[in-house]
C-alpha cells in the first residue's frame, strides 16, 4: 500500500494489533511482554509488531538484548485530519481513544 492512510486502516483493521496498541499506551514494552497476553507464536506477534512499525503506529529499538515496542501517538494525525473532512468527526483526542480502546477490550473479554 503506498498511501499512508491506506496502511493506517488496514493496520487498525485487525483486533490483535488494536490490543497491542491498547497495551502500549501504558508504556513502552518488550516483544516478549507484548506477546505474552496472547495465543500466538512469537513470529505471528512479530508480523503484526512490523505492519504497525510500517504504519508508523509504533516504533521498535534494540535495547540490549531485548527489542521495545514504543506507540507514536502522533501517528493517527493524518487519520483524524481525514475524518474531519467529513464533517462527522472530531479530532482524535489520545485520552479518550485509550478510554475507548480499554472499553472495547474490556468488552471482548
Amino acid at each position: 500500500m503506498s498511501d499512508p492512510l491506506d496502511t493506517v486502516f488496514a493496520a487498525l483493521a485487525d483486533p490483535t494489533r488494536r490490543a497491542i496498541l491498547a497495551m502500549l499506551l501504558e508504556d513502552d514494552m518488550a516483544v516478549s511482554d507484548v506477546a505474552d497476553p496472547f495465543e500466538m507464536s512469537l513470529a505471528a506477534i512479530s508480523k503484526h509488531l512490523g505492519i504497525l512499525t510500517r504504519a508508523g503506529l509504533i516504533s521498535q529499538e534494540q535495547r540490549g538484548r531485548v527489542k521495545w515496542c514504543k506507540l507514536e501517538p502522533d501517528a493517527l494525525r493524518g487519520t483524524s485530519i481525514w475524518m474531519q473532512g467529513f464533517g462527522q468527526f472530531e479530532a482524535i483526542n489520545l485520552d479518550d481513544f485509550e478510554r475507548f480502546l480499554k472499553a472495547e477490550l474490556s468488552n471482548d473479554s
